[in-house]
């Protein structure tokens, strides 16, 4: 699935905005339609400020699963895609931080 297409949710915190789109893992392709969907998800993500334009460079952090990491149904991949985005903004995160939006104005 494209993440322009994924089903995005929201949650603010600390005056942030994190947007997690969850999806399943490995959705059926048309030409293999008759093979059955794997039920494992995974997400994708972002960390802003309110009302910021993601698509503009510096504006947002994204973010997403590592690797081969999947979980057992979208409820599981977005609580955890949440979780992430929050450890980004509480800058707990080891690779990610919110330092650029603030000091950068935006």
């Amino acid at each position: 699935m494209a993440e322009e297409s994924a089903p995005w949710q929201m949650v603010e915190y600390e005056g942030f905005e994190i947007h997690v789109a969850p999806f399943p893992k490995n959705a059926p392709s048309e030409a293999n339609a008759a093979a059955a969907a794997d039920n494992r998800y995974t997400y994708v993500g972002y960390v802003c400020h309110p009302g910021a334009d993601p698509g503009i460079p510096g504006h947002a952090v994204p973010f997403h699963a590592d690797g081969e990491e999947s979980f057992a149904g979208r409820d599981e991949a977005l609580y955890e895609g949440v979780h992430v985005g929050r450890s980004i903004v509480e800058g707990t995160h080891p690779d990610l931080t919110v330092l650029p939006l603030v000091t950068g104005g935006v």
